[in-house]
């Protein structure tokens, strides 16, 4: 009885120094644990971040790829579908209208303007064919002031083949437009063409055309070059219907 009343203090001093332990994180261990935390959450974001923005930006270079395919595509199946004609009017009452290919060496963006079995007919009973007239060219964005790819056509084959017509952007953003001629008479690339003036290339067709457009904004904001090469198989005007 006597040894148990003499361990009775140890043993309650055993337990009360268990409870002693046990009272919780000191502001020191608290203020570690917060900036172990903050330092995770703080990686976590940046890793997040940094996906999303890698992401946006492949997307962006991704879209801007697209389109200059898409562009060149476009401008190389018209191209290939250029014609002029020589017939004209047996009355002089009746509508002129004037097909041509006329190249212009602009500098920065050049532009072309011709003549296609390029236009498709979505209406049914509407007095149209697949033929068009077709322009390309750069232009101002009012809003940005960047400069654009754009798509002119015109169902109705007028006087004036580069005017009338809807107008459509085809690449925005662009830094220049290059369009060379190849003559199949010289074998020499041109940077102009007109088949209505005597002076230039009366009456006739390049072999080839060779486009190339740099898009801006690109991967590391440098620009990006896309080009290609379409041959024209009709390098003379139509003349299936005119009589000897």
């Amino acid at each position: 009885m006597k040894r148990a009343a003499l361990l009775a203090p140890r043993l309650g001093a055993r337990r009360g120094g268990q409870k002693l332990s046990h009272r919780g994180f000191t502001l020191l261990e608290v203020m570690v644990s917060i900036g172990i935390i903050a330092m995770i959450a703080v990686l976590i974001y940046g890793a997040f971040h940094g996906m999303t923005r890698s992401r946006r930006n492949i997307t962006h270079l991704l879209d801007r790829h697209q389109q200059g395919r898409a562009a060149l595509s476009r401008m190389g199946r018209e191209l290939s579908s250029a014609f002029i004609s020589a017939h004209l009017p047996i009355g002089q009452m009746q509508i002129t209208r004037q097909t041509a290919f006329i190249g212009t060496d602009q500098g920065g963006a050049d532009r072309v303007d011709f003549t296609a079995f390029a236009h498709l007919r979505l209406a049914r009973d509407t007095h149209e064919s697949d033929q068009a007239e077709i322009s390309y060219f750069g232009a101002r964005d009012p809003d940005t002031g960047n400069l654009d790819l754009v798509r002119r056509i015109d169902k109705t084959i007028d006087e004036d083949s580069g005017r009338g017509g809807i107008v459509q952007v085809l690449a925005e953003n662009i830094e220049s437009l290059d369009i060379l001629y190849l003559d199949p008479v010289t074998g020499e690339w041109l940077e102009s063409w007109d088949s209505t003036q005597p002076a230039s290339q009366l009456g006739r067709l390049p072999a080839q055309v060779w486009i190339t457009i740099m898009l801006a904004d690109g991967p590391g904001g440098r620009p990006v070059q896309f080009e290609t090469k379409t041959t024209l198989p009709i390098q003379l005007p139509l003349t299936f219907a005119a009589s000897n």
